[in-house]
């Protein structure tokens, strides 16, 4: 995915609840995302699911922190900012913050269970597009995720030169964020 930031690290060797992960880290700074930038990132985020169910016909509870993840980044865009088709540029629900803590104390719905139903079914397609996705990808690049997966094996990490020896970026990076002037 061109939106999609380039991969400097990935591991196998566990890391508090992860048992491995993969790091994606800007080329330049970014203050602005794209709708098209968070789908990537959803589409990132279920690619280790996508690929235990490709690879070996099961899922594990392995995804479960990026399942999490995708959830929420699906419901933000839908309910705060405005990145919904079907909902259009609205923030649906108001929240109280203890701005001085940085943290959200309760939010309270200020939409009808129609809506709700909407919101559900916007953040559901999402991921569902995501995931579908995510395992398009993996199919049509099957031969290097496998090799990957049997380098990772052999030295557990593999920086961003030696995966992209394996594996070259197929699209070149594109920000997809509008430059500010």
């Amino acid at each position: 995915i061109a939106e999609a930031f380039p991969v400097q690290k990935v591991s196998i060797i566990a890391r508090g609840m992860a048992a491995g992960y993969t790091i994606a880290l800007p080329k330049e700074d970014t203050t602005l995302m794209s709708r098209k930038k968070l789908r990537s990132d959803m589409v990132g985020l279920l690619g280790g699911r996508a690929a235990e169910e490709l690879v070996f016909d099961d899922i594990t509870s392995g995804a479960s922190n990026d399942i999490e993840r995708v959830t929420q980044l699906a419901r933000t865009m839908v309910t705060r900012l405005g990145m919904s088709g079907e909902l259009g540029p609205m923030v649906y629900g108001q929240k109280e913050e203890l701005i001085f803590l940085g943290r959200e104390i309760s939010e309270q719905r200020d939409y009808s269970e129609a809506v709700a139903e909407k919101i559900d079914q916007e953040v559901r397609s999402l991921v569902n597009e995501a995931y579908e996705k995510a395992r398009e990808i993996l199919k049509q690049y099957r031969k290097e995720l496998d090799e990957v997966a049997g380098k990772l094996l052999e030295v557990e990490t593999l920086s961003r030169d030696e995966f992209e020896k394996i594996f070259p970026p197929p699209v070149p990076h594109r920000s997809s964020t509008p430059l500010l002037n």
